[in-house]
């Protein structure tokens, strides 16, 4: 079908689809209105992408269209979407499905945030008529979400893109067991046993309704490792944890299809729809207008940042990630957001290093004798900020050393609010000489001591680098920490966006002075650059056009193919255009991605066939091997029979390339005149016309009444002979 399909309205296909214009694009395909000439109705024909018609692994991609075509024709309901027809034009294989004016579910989910019962359990039955009919023709769908449930302009439901659907016999989710589909709407057997089973589309249809009624996927995470991990091993909580006063059995129905175990769900979509339909009457009337309050559908974590519901698609993943078993289980309860006594003890005490004064244990606190509580709060020559508590029940004990030689060394059992006062008085006029000189110039006081980021592990006494951790949550623990720092931002192709690159210092426990005016320096990843196709890159007319290697680079492609060996000869494309290449104009990728590009080599060089002697019909055949354009004129030869090449515009060997211009001279055969009958006239009339005919005349005979008796050539005759001489026709005059 060629790029052109997706720049130009008006492309029509096998001569009956005419393109209007682009519905949508996806991973595989692009969608497009188009018009039927044929039968003059709207259709939507999605085209696989030239790279996947192109590339490596063709052949799968035809087989999902080709299953994709043969999964909804087999179905006969009006919540599928009907394919009409499929084929292939110019290497692409294309789908021609009705065309449903609405949109989808998920568009509806933003639109209304959460729905009420009434519209959510018509939904749910919809999907499930449909699906059931799959089920019933051993079509098990496998990729059931919001996106792929279409809502026409009556609200009608209807089930879409049967593109991952198997034959029920066929429960293999892969063969390469890379989990395909949307990682929020995946069935626990998929994820940990590639187990493709109808009970496995209730799943995802139940976990729909719980976020069309909730406003939010019961299971909400960024990280789709995270979020697989929760499908397998939680069970999906009820429904009535986010919405509080939902009818029982709605809730009772939802955790049935949702249940972790598919022994627990219903057989397949016939049970269930089956289930639903005598529930539909057992529910009073005030329990169809059921809404949560849009502004209560959003849930909160620790913290109480509020978490958008976001379905996370298994592309998210790494391929390692997709490609191999079970993820590995993340900590699903970890915090990126440290509390503030986490931030200063690790500010003042990171992993590896080796604190002069360490902090003492806060002891648990025991009244005094006179039920007061007596606690001495000391100054650390270490830092000013730690705290050494010593309180009235506490034996005496000796304090840590301290490099200081005006180390303070406190012992105490406190017994009476006036002796607290004057310890707390002795021990700050003891610290407050030398000890707070030191401190301030040359102790920990005269610099900041670069934190531990959370979630990075370091190993004691080895050098930790700070990397790869979350910019966001280190900058809190810095800004706690009160240490001045910069921030870059660089791509990166190995470190996710806003995750760390580097520091400068760069691991933790290093110093920073104080009094130098140090900073830490920070590089934030913006993640993978991000690199586009120019959008003329197929038009010779434009700079990007005429020089595509060059456009390509200054877009900031690095992964670039092409070699010269493997261009090819063109009567159409220019030297040095594009000829294929295998990402779309315009088309937006890592920069890394691979781009193969083959080029023009313009018109291939031909030598100029031998073709005189030859007959047009022989001549034509060799111009067409040598893709020479030839324009034929014709003349009268007394030597060349007709219909035989006379001469050539360029003489045989001459070196000529496709698509030249080469002229030819075919002859027409020796000229002829038709000599009339002149018997009984003049000897010198009847000369006359002979001559004037172009012919010799000879006379002969007694010449006496000078009549002509008899001529030697009648009707249409040859001028000239093969020596080119003019033919002689014989006169007997009387």
């Amino acid at each position: 079908m060629g790029d052109s399909i997706t720049q130009a309205e008006g492309t029509v296909i096998e001569g009956r689809y005419r393109i209007v214009r682009r519905i949508a694009s996806g991973g595989m395909a692009t969608v497009f209105l188009a018009l039927d000439q044929r039968l003059d109705r709207n259709v939507a024909i999605k085209v696989m992408h030239a790279q996947l018609a192109n590339g490596p692994h063709r052949d799968q991609f035809v087989e999902r269209f080709h299953r994709e075509a043969k999964s909804a024709a087999s179905i006969a309901n009006p919540h599928i979407v009907q394919v009409y027809d499929t084929g292939e034009y110019d290497d692409r294989e294309y789908l021609v499905m009705e065309y449903v004016h609405g949109v989808n579910l998920r568009e509806e989910m933003s639109r209304r945030v959460t729905f009420d019962v009434r519209s959510a359990i018509r939904i749910l039955v919809e999907t499930l008529d449909g699906l059931a009919s799959a089920h019933q023709a051993g079509v098990v769908h496998r990729d059931i979400k919001p996106e792929n449930i279409l809502i026409n302009d009556r609200g009608r439901v209807q089930i879409t893109d049967f593109g991952l659907a198997k034959a029920a016999s066929q429960s293999t989710l892969s063969s390469t067991g890379m989990l395909l589909g949307t990682a929020s709407y995946l069935a626990p057997e998929l994820i940990e046993s590639n187990i493709s089973t109808t009970q496995g589309d209730l799943y995802s249809v139940g976990m729909m309704t719980w976020e069309m009624l909730a406003g939010r996927l019961p299971f909400i995470s960024d990280n789709p490792v995270t979020l697989v991990f929760r499908h397998v091993h939680e069970d999906v909580p009820s429904i009535t944890t986010a919405c509080d006063g939902i009818h029982p059995a709605i809730a009772e129905f939802i955790g049935h299809l949702t249940a972790r175990d598919p022994q627990k769900r219903a057989r397949d979509a016939v049970e269930a729809f089956s289930l639903i339909r005598e529930l539909i009457p057992r529910l009073p009337s005030d329990a169809w207008n059921y809404r949560l309050a849009p502004d209560q559908s959003s849930d909160g974590d620790a913290d109480g940042a509020i978490l958008k519901p976001r379905p996370v698609d298994m592309a998210d993943m790494t391929e390692e990630t997709a490609q191999g078993g079970p993820p590995t289980p993340p900590d699903v309860h970890s915090n990126d957001v440290p509390s503030v006594t986490s931030a200063v003890q690790s500010t003042i005490h990171p992993t590896g290093s080796n604190p002069t004064v360490p902090v003492a244990p806060a002891p648990e606190q025991s009244p005094d004798a006179s039920g007061q509580q007596a606690t001495i709060v000391v100054e650390s020559p270490d830092d000013p900020m730690s705290l050494a508590s010593i309180t009235d029940d506490d034996p005496p004990r000796e304090e840590p050393r301290t490099a200081s030689p005006m180390g303070a060394r406190v012992r105490a059992v406190l017994r009476h609010p006036i002796i607290i006062t004057v310890v707390i008085a002795s021990a700050l006029l003891a610290i407050a000489g030398g000890t707070a000189a030191w401190w301030y110039l040359q102790g920990p006081g005269s610099y900041w001591t670069i934190p531990q980021p959370a979630g990075l592990s370091c190993v004691q006494n080895r050098e930790c680098t700070i990397r790869d951790v979350s910019w966001a949550s280190y900058e809190k623990s810095i800004k706690v920490a009160g240490i001045p720092y910069s921030v870059t931002r660089k791509f990166s192709d190995d470190v996710s966006e806003g995750r760390i690159i580097s520091t400068s210092p760069a691991t933790v426990g290093a110093h920073l002075n104080r009094r130098g005016g140090d900073t830490l320096s920070v590089v934030v990843s913006k993640g993978v650059r991000l690199s586009t196709v120019p959008k003329d890159i197929l038009d010779t007319t434009t700079a990007n056009g005429k020089d595509p290697l060059a456009a390509l680079k200054k877009a900031g492609f690095t992964n670039i193919t092409h070699h010269d060996d493997g261009d090819s000869w063109s009567t159409t494309v220019p030297k040095g255009a594009v000829v294929s290449i295998s990402l779309d104009p315009g088309e937006t990728v890592k920069h890394s991605d691979p781009v193969t590009v083959i080029l023009s080599k313009g018109p291939m060089p031909v030598n100029m066939p031998d073709v005189v002697g030859k007959t047009q019909d022989q001549a034509q055949s060799e111009f067409d091997d040598a893709k020479l354009t030839v324009t034929y004129t014709k003349e009268y030869s007394d030597s060349v029979k007709k219909g035989v090449i006379i001469s050539t515009s360029q003489a045989a060997g001459v070196e000529l390339h496709w698509g030249d211009s080469v002229e030819a001279v075919v002859s027409k055969g020796p000229e002829t005149a038709v000599i009339p009958s002149l018997v009984g006239k003049s000897a010198s009339d009847a000369t006359n016309t002979l001559e004037g005919l172009g012919f010799s005349v000879k006379t002969q005979g007694l010449n006496i009444l000078g009549l002509v008796q008899q001529q030697s050539a009648k009707g249409a005759t040859r001028l000239r002979d093969t020596d080119g001489k003019a033919t002689v026709v014989t006169l007997t005059v009387v």
